[in-house]
């Protein structure tokens, strides 16, 4: 059982920058592949990022290329999402997930574990 905790969100005039973190319990991150999504009232939960086992890998929604980077600190069992030039669409409850799959997976059913989220809103 892995459990995580997002933090680092919060309000942000547009343009401006968020880091996000995740932190885990229960078992190491290093054997999983973490990703981030986000979620608007009414939508359903969209894919952020990902990266893999190593870090050595990673892929971003084409919405967030150039602005987001997702990084993990296995040793420190964390993962983060730097996030730059925010703008108003940007607007969302972010999660962080793992899932034990092998594969760098994009979608939010294949993720076993999530976190409670945590609120990230940028003023225009």
């Amino acid at each position: 059982q892995v459990q995580l905790v997002e933090s680092g969100g919060g309000l942000v005039q547009a343009g401006g920058s968020l880091r996000l973190s995740c932190a885990a319990s229960g078992r190491t991150l290093s054997s999983y592949v973490m990703g981030w999504f986000r979620q608007t009232p009414g939508n359903e939960r969209q894919f952020v990022a990902v990266i893999g086992e190593n870090d050595a890998v990673t892929r971003y929604a084409d919405s967030v290329k150039g602005r987001f980077t997702i990084s993990r600190d296995n040793a420190g069992n964390m993962v983060y999402l730097q996030i730059d030039s925010l703008k108003p669409e940007d607007t969302a409850v972010y999660y962080c997930a793992a899932t034990s799959s092998i594969l760098m997976v994009t979608t939010p059913s294949l993720f076993r574990y999530w976190g409670q989220g945590i609120q990230v809103t940028v003023s225009s």
